[in-house]
């Protein structure tokens, strides 16, 4: 269709009016983007379902509708039906009418992109210059417009004839009825063409569902569809590899190190290839994310990855083109163009940690650390194994998108945690799951995820934990057949706010859509306590806050942590009701280690039994030393 044909349609369905002019809104879409949906990013396009009566327009484009919207992304379904019982129920079937509805519905689609939302306009809209008048209105606006033509067979079509209208087509009730009467013209150019005939409604969907992947308007990891880059060698590379690594000059790692290669290997900071070079360095500092092979999105990385060394290492190996990392001597991988730069320790810490307090435990881990980082692409020979018994638990940012693939999981929470679970824990993750079913969702898997790496010296050991927590899942508090219990390897920061981030990105790594937040996530006692009047280093509130303004989070909701505590009323954890704060308890860590040193039990319904005796048995060792 011409340009100037365009203009002459639009000239014809149009009224003039010569005393208006296009209003400009302060709202830009950048910003509109950012305040819609759980997915933020403006993501306002049409997608345009145009064929025969019957051919499944309608059914597709209900059912994207509820795919978006389950997955946090605004969409609206626009039916033909719907609209002619409303907004243009005084349009008949005479040509200048159908040309006015699809104009109508255009203007309204296009209102609709605008704001940020899908609109999923099914119409079978005859004409060819009607639908690319509508294409015109949204290229003009600077949207996006996606038409599918639904190119199901007549006879399918007809077959079906849910409404009758083929029938009284057939005997002349109808006049001009599409397909019988009345020509279609079919598309020449869609952006994608569903059959129909012999596929189910869902499968026809995912067509549509992989042409917006395509165009960048669902992200892929939203569907939980793509892997997660590993960075190991390819195993019939390995010797060769291992026999270079032989020769070149090494770094030994520390046993934090060697968690961080385990991370990066496995995908959960994807998409880090490596250790950081300086330029990946100063953005996660500054900006809690990082721009990556040229995408315009920035991606989520708020914590450093990096790799300390000493002066004299740099001054030794500054200019080679690889180097081999090696932990007990074993080789572990080969770093390739390694890039050493100055590691400004006060600035490093101050901005990651908002203090550069030697009394915090992470800070002086790298006050010990080398005065230089050293990054650059990794080749990891094989997985990191710990030995502990424990290996099993361990389960890949890939390994635990298959798990929730084999288990039929349509939602992901994710809770975590570096310490016991006790039955207000057990509670906030069973009303997360009540809620998501509430929601449409028909098998929300939870992914419980205690972190794995280092930790400080008076937390709860690892084993420990996972022992508690099996035990919790073994009593049936948490139902075994909808809960995934693995073990995240990041060593633990206590970086507050900051760190928070860092669990939501790597999680959402693992296909998490969910994700459960709580009071002082990753928070630590201020290492001078009389600073602040809570004695804390971060508020309480913040990392709930933080999440959800957070760049790159994307493909992950933040679900608010409901405070539970031990109704002394019902003997059990409830969530706290602030009308009868009497009748709750709230029993500290502190009270609780104290409970376990001394044999007492604490208060019935507060823990699973099992879970208490794996508990208190060890903080009864420990008073033994």
């Amino acid at each position: 269709m011409s340009e100037e044909s365009l203009k002459k349609k639009q000239k014809t369905c149009l009224q003039v009016a010569t005393n208006v002019s296009e209003q400009k809104h302060n709202v830009t879409r950048e910003i509109r983007g950012n305040s819609l949906g759980l997915c933020r990013g403006f993501r306002g396009c049409t997608i345009w379902l145009t064929g025969l009566s019957g051919a499944g327009k309608t059914s597709i484009a209900f059912e994207l509708e509820a795919f978006l919207v389950l997955h946090g992304i605004p969409a609206y379904g626009l039916d033909g039906d719907n609209i002619r019982t409303g907004l243009n129920k005084n349009l008949g079937f005479t040509p200048a009418d159908r040309q006015e509805n699809i104009r109508r519905v255009g203007e309204v689609a296009k209102l609709f992109a605008d704001s940020g939302v899908i609109a999923i306009c099914s119409f079978v809209s005859p004409f060819a210059e009607d639908r690319e008048l509508v294409r015109k209105i949204h290229k003009d606006a600077e949207l996006r417009f996606y038409e599918v033509f639904v190119d199901t067979p007549l006879s399918i079509c007809e077959s079906r004839d849910v409404k009758g209208l083929y029938k009284k087509a057939r005997e002349g009730v109808i006049k001009g009825f599409t397909g019988i009467t009345q020509d279609y013209e079919k598309p020449e150019n869609p952006e994608l063409i569903i059959n129909t005939d012999g596929y189910t409604i869902k499968e026809s969907t995912q067509l549509v569902i992989n042409l917006l992947q395509e165009e960048g308007i669902i992200l892929k990891n939203h569907v939980n569809s793509s892997e997660i880059t590993e960075l190991f060698v390819e195993p019939k590379l390995k010797e060769s590899l291992l026999h270079e690594a032989e020769s070149l000059h090494s770094i030994p790692l520390t046993e934090v190190d060697l968690q961080w290669v385990q991370v990066l290997s496995e995908g959960w900071a994807s998409p880090l290839k490596g250790f950081m070079r300086e330029d990946i360095f100063l953005q996660t500092i500054h900006f809690n994310s990082i721009a990556v092979d040229g995408d315009s999105a920035r991606k989520n990385q708020s914590v450093p990855i990096v790799l300390s060394v000493a002066t004299d290492t740099k001054n030794k190996l500054d200019g080679v083109s690889s180097v081999a990392l090696t932990f007990n001597n074993k080789p572990i991988a080969i770093l390739r163009k390694p890039e050493f730069y100055y590691q400004r320790k006060e600035e490093r810490v101050s901005r990651q940690f908002g203090t550069s307090h030697e009394g915090h435990p992470y800070i002086k881990i790298i006050a010990n650390g080398g005065d230089y980082l050293v990054g650059g692409e990794l080749e990891v020979f094989e997985r990191i194994r710990w030995n502990d018994g424990l290996d099993q638990y361990r389960l890949t940012p890939n390994e635990l998108r298959q798990k929730f693939k084999d288990l039929g999981a349509d939602a992901i929470f994710a809770f975590q945690l570096r310490n016991p679970i006790h039955n207000g824990h057990a509670l906030l993750m069973q009303d997360t799951k009540r809620q998501l079913i509430e929601r449409g969702f028909k098998k929300p898997v939870l992914l419980l995820h205690p972190l794995g790496g280092w930790t400080k010296d008076d937390d709860v050991p690892l084993p420990v934990r996972i022992a508690q927590h099996q035990a919790v899942l073994d009593s049936g508090a948490l139902k075994a057949e909808d809960t995934v219990l693995a073990i995240f390897p990041s060593p633990m920061m206590y970086a507050g706010p900051t760190e928070v981030q860092w669990h939501a990105k790597a999680r959402m790594n693992a296909g998490a859509n969910f994700y459960i937040v709580g009071r002082d996530p990753a928070g630590v006692p201020h290492p001078n306590k009389e600073l602040y009047p809570d004695g804390n280093l971060f508020d309480a509130t913040h990392g709930a806050r933080v999440l959800k303004m957070a760049p790159g989070l994307d493909a992950i909701e933040i679900l608010p942590f409901r405070v539970a505590a031990y109704d002394k009323s019902n003997s059990c954890m409830a969530f706290f009701d602030p009308t009868r704060k009497e009748d709750f308890e709230f029993i500290s860590g502190t009270k609780m280690r104290t409970l376990a040193k001394t044999g007492q039990s604490p208060p019935n319904g507060f823990m699973v039994p099992a879970a208490w005796k794996i508990l208190s048995e060890y903080y009864q060792t420990l008073s033994g030393q």
